[in-house]
């Protein structure tokens, strides 16, 4: 595997394990500062406010830096932050530490996206699936280390600190090998806000409702199975779980259906499978047959986030301001969907509330020629060519899709 394809890897692996660990320790800052439910959810705002005002401003970053230096600088002071909620002597402090951490998280998450579509371009293969399923699998291991540290009653501050050291070296010893990337002499700056041109707003639809659906399923699915099948506890939970791990793994073995099948066709085909999923979660309303609709509408929606943000980055006169853009509507997307289905599962019932979402992923179905290939516009970021391999097996494949 090429050592450029590793380094970018690295650094989604490590951004989902930090986004995985936080999320575990949410119940320890309830305990610690005394916090109830209204203050909780106002702390837990600000990481999003915070990415909702760094995205935009990512894509000028990536310009002038080039996203292989702005993804290394992102990622050392995202760690540099990383532990410093935990550190808060009272509950005041978590406001701007929270929306610091989210600053920086958002801003990581834009470059090193734009960074993916360089080595992609370079590659002359789809690998923004697989950085997305190693996303996956780096926040399940986070969230299982995080969790092994709140049963052994690991105080968070401990625990998120060795995080950080880690987030530190990890991304230190990869950064060197992160692809070089070169700005054509006449590619204009983005903009300062990253407004989304045309074709970028095109596939914001697409990705928009991939995101919609995988945040309504991923986010009602236990209460789903509780409330309509009456699933127990366990299960419910277990739920949860066995859709991400299907994401995961579709993810993982997106490039490969990519580059068969080409990015149009993989997200008809998924959006077929979601559809399909939604019905059976819809009409069977048993347990047995909704878990693994749930887990068909995710292996459906899984591969379709990673195909816009690149499609996005390629439409783009740079990658980073169409990184940017993409991801703040998907991150808008992924805000409003537990709050829809929530509000129409209690005004209506839980079952219409997923009748939506499964016209939602009908819709990405119908709109997936959004991501037909076209030619970059000029001044694009230009292709950084890879070494020479030293043997044939090392030469990058061309592309198929």
């Amino acid at each position: 595997m090429n050592k450029h394809r590793v380094a970018i890897s690295a650094v989604f692996v490590l951004h989902g394990a930090g986004a995985g660990s936080v999320a575990t320790r949410i119940p320890w800052f309830q305990d610690r500062f005394d916090l109830g439910p209204t203050l909780l959810g106002l702390v837990l705002l600000c990481p999003t406010i915070g990415a909702f005002v760094g995205m935009p401003l990512a894509g000028r970053v990536a310009h002038r830096l080039g996203t292989r230096t702005a993804t290394r600088l992102m990622l050392a002071l995202w760690a540099a932050v990383f532990a410093l909620p935990a550190l808060a002597p009272s509950p005041l402090p978590l406001v701007p530490l929270f929306l610091l951490y989210g600053v920086l998280i958002g801003m990581l998450d834009v470059v090193m996206n734009a960074h993916a579509v360089v080595v992609e371009r370079a590659l002359e293969r789809p690998v923004m699936s697989g950085l997305h399923g190693l996303w996956c699998v780096g926040s399940l291991a986070g969230g299982g280390i995080g969790a092994l540290a709140a049963q052994t009653g690991t105080d968070a501050r401990l625990h998120l600190g060795a995080m950080a050291v880690a987030l530190l070296l990890v991304g230190a010893a990869a950064g060197p090998f992160l692809l070089p990337d070169t700005t054509a002499p006449d590619a204009p700056a983005p903009r300062r806000f990253a407004l989304p041109t045309r074709a970028v707003a095109a596939l914001g639809l697409v990705g928009f409702c991939a995101t919609f659906a995988e945040g309504a399923s991923a986010n009602w699915t236990a209460v789903y199975l509780i409330e309509v099948t009456g699933a127990g506890a366990g299960p419910a939970a277990a739920s949860y779980t066995f859709f991400m791990l299907c994401m995961a793994t579709a993810r993982l073995a997106g490039d490969r259906l990519v580059r068969r099948f080409g990015p149009v066709a993989t997200v008809r085909y998924g959006g077929v499978l979601a559809v399909a999923g939604g019905v059976v979660v819809v009409t069977s309303r048993t347990t047995l047959l909704s878990i693994p609709a749930f887990a068909l509408i995710g292996v459906g929606v899984a591969v379709v986030v990673p195909l816009v943000i690149t499609a996005a980055g390629n439409a783009s006169a740079s990658p980073g301001e169409g990184v940017a853009s993409m991801t703040t509507i998907t991150y808008l997307s992924g805000l409003a969907a537990p709050a829809v289905t929530g509000w129409l599962a209690g005004t209506v019932s839980y079952p219409a509330a997923f009748v939506v979402i499964t016209a939602v992923a009908g819709l990405m179905t119908v709109r997936a020629g959004a991501l037909r290939p076209r030619t970059a516009p000029s001044g694009t970021l230009t292709r950084s060519p890879l070494p020479e391999p030293s043997s044939p097996s090392e030469a990058p494949a061309r592309r198929t899709g």
